[in-house]
């Protein structure tokens, strides 16, 4: 690649046909602002700097930008007055020394767009020696777009769709808008380019005139892939291309070794990372950050965001979230892993449990029904269904400990700050408030106790009542010794009296 590239990326303009309080470019797809698909692609060209124009809701651009490429030089557009003025406006906020090398033109609503396709192309502008270079495609219905005009020269003209005759109309050949320039004649032809036009604006196409009148070449470098040239002004092309790029990540995936059962229902980011042999079963959302080790299944209908998921792990009917599951460890059905949760080897957090700020260690188990929040479970433990770690006391949260090989019975309420040893156990329906010594049972229980006849006086006149009443009878005529609980039957024991 060039020594010295500059991308200059356009992303001042309003987009008011997405009808959003968020910027357009800033609308996500896989995981990423569509601004940021493009600056990744950018930074894959390793370029000397990057230029962003912003304008509208630059508040909310400028620090995006900054986040994903901190070095990037930030240009104002206060009005927008086309895209030669953008461009003139990010060249001049660069020093002159900085006016050298190669130049490209990038927009910010282009996701799709791939570095290794803007290395090609710089590649070919380098290695043409012409004044400017145009990306370009072949559509089927060119209708909307800039028509490339070809001689024996290269590229002589861009007609736009509204000035294009019955000749040009039917040229398939489109322009993309992203260009590569060669400094010294973008530095000559900025000046130059006026806006004498029904808008009265400044067009970067206008720069193809500019070379042929200094006897320059203006080359065109055509790619099949077209699709990373479109771009989003509405939500309804955004979700065409969010579609788009699905397929892509799925497809990509599937080659590398991925089963994935149902890619119809199956959304996949762009910074995901699958190992070997990882089955992705129907309804499974990975976003964000997330890495899935080989062997695991994940699904069905399961959205992992930022989760790390072990070789060998299951994870079923699950929403988890900046959570660690170990290797060989299971997970739901119907679990909602929640930030900080982390489940160790062989681990299992099960049906209708609710995990948050916890290390589950090696092995140990939170089967079902459960809350565990702001604990340490340690290996080998196993918690009572229907626990819960009550973790906060209206002020502040508080953390949890239980030991290694620990056995807590059901419905448990483990009140923080509390420590259960290593070894130890809770009877059922224990309220664990104090510290439990290593091999310990801690029974918080009281004996039960009975109010006799309670329905009968405090429900009557009611079914639960009317059912106290019949059950006591029955059993009252049980202790009688008559298996009816009434008169003696006929047909055993004495003769009836006349017979």
């Amino acid at each position: 690649m060039p020594d010295d590239v500059t991308v200059i990326v356009l992303a001042a303009g309003g987009g008011t046909r997405m009808k959003s309080k968020t910027m357009k470019v800033l609308h996500p797809i896989a995981g990423r602002s569509m601004i940021g698909h493009v600056l990744h692609a950018a930074c894959q060209l390793e370029p000397t700097r990057i230029v962003a124009v912003v304008g509208h809701q630059r508040e909310q651009v400028g620090p995006h930008i900054e986040e994903i490429v901190p070095q990037a030089v930030m240009a104002v557009q206060d009005t927008q007055e086309g895209t030669a003025h953008a461009v003139r406006i990010a060249w001049e906020a660069l020093p002159a020394e900085a006016h050298a090398g190669t130049v490209v033109v990038a927009y910010g609503d282009t996701p799709l767009l791939e570095g290794e396709t803007l290395q090609r192309f710089v590649r070919f502008h380098r290695e043409s020696g012409v004044a400017m270079s145009i990306l370009t495609g072949t559509v089927d219905d060119p209708t909307g777009y800039g028509r490339i005009v070809r001689d024996d020269q290269g590229v002589s003209a861009i007609v736009e769709e509204r000035d294009a005759g019955p000749e040009h109309a039917a040229i398939s050949e489109i322009n993309s808008g992203i260009v590569a320039f060669d400094a010294g004649f973008l530095d000559s032809a900025l000046p130059r380019i006026g806006n004498d036009n029904a808008k009265g604006e400044y067009y970067l196409t206008d720069t193809v005139a500019l070379a042929r009148e200094d006897g320059r070449t203006v080359a065109a470098f055509a790619i099949d892939d077209v699709m990373q040239t479109e771009g989003a002004n509405d939500r309804a092309q955004l979700a065409a291309l969010a579609a788009e790029m699905n397929r892509r990540i799925l497809d990509r995936w599937m080659r590398a070794g991925v089963t994935i059962v149902d890619p119809t229902s199956t959304w996949i980011d762009a910074d995901v990372k699958l190992d070997v042999d990882v089955t992705l079963l129907p309804g499974v959302q990975l976003q964000g950050a997330t890495v899935v080790g080989e062997d695991a299944v994940i699904g069905p209908d399961s959205t992992l965001k930022d989760v790390e998921v072990g070789a060998g792990a299951r994870v079923v009917r699950t929403h988890a979230e900046l959570a660690i599951v170990g290797p060989g460890a299971n997970v739901g059905p119907f679990a909602y892993l929640r930030p900080g949760t982390v489940l160790g080897a062989d681990g299992k957090i099960g049906t209708f449990v609710e995990t948050k700020n916890s290390d589950i260690g090696p092995g140990a188990k939170v089967p079902h029904l459960s809350y565990v929040g702001d604990a340490s479970i340690g290996e080998g433990a196993n918690i009572g269904a229907g626990t819960i770690f009550a973790n906060y006391d209206g002020v502040a949260k508080h953390r949890t400990t239980i030991g290694a090989f620990a056995k807590t019975a059901s419905n448990n309420t483990f009140v923080a700050p509390v420590t259960v040893g290593d070894g130890a156990a809770t009877g059922a329906g224990s309220v664990i408030r104090r510290d439990v010594p290593p091999g310990a049972l801690a029974v918080t229980s009281g004996p039960q106790r009975h109010y006799d006849e309670w329905a009968q006086r405090k429900r009557a006149g009611t079914a639960q009542a009317e059912a106290a009443v019949r059950a006591t009878e029955e059993a009252a005529g049980e202790a009688s010794g008559s298996p009816h609980g009434g008169t003696p039957d006929p047909d055993v024991g004495d003769t009836p009296v006349g017979g």
